[in-house]
């Protein structure tokens, strides 16, 4: 009988044995992007001392599930290890967890319960247990008679908020009755989720119509988005842009009758520019995507990028131009953290 076992990925032949097991199911991307989020990792061993099936979780997702491939008792062992890490997670009073798996494996883990929250051609993105979607999105504000009014979004990291952001939330602001600004979950940037949130809420205050929420797991941001199954980065892209957008677009829109979605245009970043054309592709016509010119401030457009390169710098006078006093004033309180959240190994690059 299949027997459930810790697997220490820091002992080497451990971690020898889970990866060449994986390598056999075609999974190849061992990064440290991947495996450095690992907290914990299950195998089932059978009774030849053979590995069989394999789970990792990382925080509460998911991620690394493969099994043997004897049809008969293949379904049983997929069933054993995602029951394991389950338990696992439930023994440390974790009770809501996800799931980003290839396509075809979707079903299987909604045969145990899972939610499917989106499906593209290449890849499944599942929860399990509360509180869920629909806990999230009834918790958010919302105004009386919303159904009968003009609603928007943005969704933005805000790593700061600038005035870039800034003028997006505004325009959105006074073309629709209420804006729900999503600021994305991820402890990745130089700046905390709390931060950001604190300075978007900060920066946004005079404008009555805008609620500031969190994202939490449904607007899919890195630091959550597993790659380990995918080919490439521009796979990575294309695949979580798609369960972004339809994750939007299936319960977040519907619940909160968001008919369009403000975007900044991108001009410089490939990437952002992907994320932009493929979310129109998506979201329309139920949602309308509409894109507003990056704010320009002395024919430098303003960009977050760009600020933390000059807080890296301590170059605070060259950006002061670029943001409200409610950021400014709090980059310049805490400059030397910021600074050490660099040098200890913080990018500064990207989003």
């Amino acid at each position: 009988m299949d027997k459930v076992v810790d697997l220490y990925l820091n002992q080497v032949s451990t971690r020898k044995k889970w990866k060449s097991f994986l390598e056999t199911k075609g999974i190849h991307d061992f990064s440290d992007r991947e495996i450095d989020v690992i907290d914990h990792t299950l195998g089932l061993i059978d009774d030849e001392g053979n590995l069989v099936a394999t789970g990792s979780i990382a925080g509460n997702v998911l991620k690394y599930i493969a099994v043997s491939n004897d049809e008969v008792i293949a379904g049983a062992r997929f069933n054993k290890i995602v029951s394991s890490l389950q338990q696992y997670l439930f023994s440390n009073q974790i009770f809501h967890c996800f799931v980003f798996t290839k396509a075809k494996y979707s079903s299987s883990f909604k045969h145990l319960g899972f939610k499917e929250l989106a499906l593209s051609e290449q890849a499944a993105f599942l929860e399990y247990g509360d509180p869920n979607i629909e806990d999230y999105l009834n918790n958010l504000p919302q105004v009386h008679d919303q159904k009968n009014k003009k609603v928007a979004a943005v969704v933005m990291n805000a790593n700061p908020f600038t005035l870039g952001h800034r003028y997006l939330v505004e325009k959105a602001s006074n073309e629709n009755d209420l804006v729900y600004v999503f600021v994305v979950k991820e402890d990745l940037s130089l700046f905390s989720t709390a931060e950001r949130m604190k300075l978007v809420k900060e920066g946004t205050q005079d404008l009555s119509n805008v609620e500031v929420v969190s994202g939490e797991e449904y607007m899919v941001s890195s630091a959550t988005f597993p790659a380990y199954f995918l080919k490439s980065a521009a796979e990575l892209i294309d695949v979580q842009t798609t369960i972004d957008a339809k994750v939007f677009k299936n319960f977040v829109a519907p619940k909160l009758n968001i008919k369009s979605r403000y975007l900044g245009e991108e001009p410089f970043s490939r990437t952002t520019n992907s994320y932009n054309k493929k979310l129109q592709e998506i979201l329309s016509p139920e949602v309308k995507v509409i894109i507003i010119p990056r704010l320009r401030e002395k024919d430098k457009i303003v960009n977050a990028t760009e600020v933390r390169k000059y807080i890296k710098t301590g170059s605070l006078d060259k950006i002061e131009a670029f943001l409200p006093k409610t950021t400014y004033d709090f980059i310049k309180n805490n400059l030397l953290e910021l600074q050490d959240r660099i040098k200890k190994g913080t990018n500064v690059n990207g989003n």
